[in-house]
């Protein structure tokens, strides 16, 4: 799509009063239809009303493709299944940053440049020792990464291409660094440094769960089943964290106060939190046999009890993560072997919503929140890590989304207006 230069496809608004204004017909790759209102207001003070901006399209973009009748998602027109058999996140990341998949020596580039950016500044670590031992990870996410800006704000130009470039490797390399030392931090152990002789993921569960006292066994089942996770999460078109990265970048803020602000939008619970609350409902659920009376309440709608992890609101058939997280789900805890009622409990709930036909009817599938909550736990991840490692995942495209806005010709800061509920003007009583 492109600004509407005449003749173009129109439709015909007529506004109170009988006034007709043609509204240029604009329709993307995939054939989506859209009304550029972009001339509405200027030319006839007219603005549209649009609460949370569902029905509205706020940017035009390259980097992903939601197909949800058909349950389909493409990073750059390569679907998620395949990248998630066949890549890896250096594969994923090439991708979204730099719009292709790497070739062997543009691989071997991207991993020297990217493990080059590992270690944080060792006077943003002394951040990380402000926090009380009991602050939630996400807030020492949340602020650590917001002060990167502090230490790399070296005459940034973001309209300057290598410049976006080297902020987002530079995301992409410190992230998981922050993230880890966001856990040691919260739970009161001494910070690991990361090793360059390990991948993205195995890097990852090395700085969260390695101690100086003793050598750490990686499993590479468990690296694998991470990294899956990670690539799953690493972009999602125009959600609420996404949208609040580009917003907070029309300002030109600094790239790293844009994740931040990314991260504190994912911290939410209508967000971030899904996984989260996968594993608080199996805790109310407490057993196998209580899962029929809480099934048979699920589908009661005047009881406020509901199934967490089940449908999503953009895939009307299957969510394709969903598809490659269960297989990845059952492997991990057929490798582990691990003897975990809950997880047990998950299990059994997943083959009686999978045949039951109240869910099957209404397409209620287990999503990736569920199968993603479950792996959590057989990693050994806290629950309250969880939002934390969506954020490492997501932050990929998150700096993707920001360079892409930032390269955009026309500058325009994001600056929507509201319906005013106040009278416009009241006398002071002096």
């Amino acid at each position: 799509m492109a600004d509407c230069v005449p003749p173009y496809e129109a439709a015909t608004l007529t506004l109170p009063g009988g006034r007709t204004v043609e509204i240029p017909v604009l329709r993307d790759a995939a054939g989506a239809t859209f009304l550029d209102v972009r001339r509405l207001f200027p030319e006839t003070g007219v603005c549209t009303f649009d609460p949370g901006f569902n029905s509205t399209a706020s940017c035009e973009s390259t980097i992903t493709f939601i197909d949800g009748k058909n349950g389909r998602l493409l990073y750059r027109g390569y679907p998620i299944e395949d990248l998630a058999e066949h890549g890896d996140m250096v594969d994923c990341a090439h991708l979204l940053l730099r719009g292709a998949l790497p070739t062997r020596a543009q691989r071997g580039a991207f991993i020297v440049e990217a493990t080059h950016h590992r270690l944080v500044h060792e006077n943003l670590i002394r951040f990380f020792h402000g926090f009380n031992h009991d602050a939630h990870p996400m807030a020492i996410m949340v602020g650590v990464v917001g002060a990167l800006s502090a230490f790399y704000n070296d005459g940034m130009d973001i309209r300057d291409e290598t410049h976006r470039d080297k902020a987002a490797i530079r995301v992409f390399g410190k992230i998981t660094t922050i993230a880890a030392m966001a856990y040691k931090t919260a739970h009161g152990q001494p910070i690991v440094y990361p090793r360059d002789d390990l991948n993205f993921a195995e890097n990852f569960l090395y700085m969260m769960f390695a101690l100086p006292t003793c050598p750490y066994a990686l499993d590479p089942v468990a690296a694998r089943c991470l990294e899956v996770i990670l690539m799953l999460h690493a972009d999602h078109e125009q959600n609420a964290s996404t949208s609040t990265v580009r917003i907070a970048g029309s300002s030109q803020a600094n790239p790293f106060a844009c994740i931040a602000a990314g991260a504190a939008s994912l911290w939410g619970s209508a967000h971030g939190g899904a996984n989260e609350a996968v594993l608080h409902m199996l805790e109310e659920i407490g057993s196998v046999e209580n899962i029929p009376a809480c099934v048979a309440r699920a589908k009661d709608k005047t009881d406020s009890f509901r199934l967490m992890g089940f449908g999503h609101r953009l895939y009307k058939t299957t969510d394709p993560r969903a598809k490659v997280m269960r297989d990845m789900c059952h492997k991990l805890l057929s490798h582990l072997k691990i003897k975990d009622p809950l997880l047990s409990l998950a299990m059994e709930l997943e083959r009686v919503a999978l045949s039951d036909e109240y869910f099957i009817k209404r397409k209620l599938y287990p999503n990736v929140d569920f199968y993603s909550g479950i792996c959590f736990r057989a990693l050994g991840i806290p629950v309250n890590m969880f939002t934390v490692v969506f954020a490492v995942g997501r932050s990929i495209g998150w700096i993707t989304q920001w360079s892409e806005m930032a390269a955009e010709s026309v500058e325009r800061i994001s600056r929507p207006r509201w319906v005013s509920l106040r009278t416009l003007r009241q006398r002071h009583p002096s």
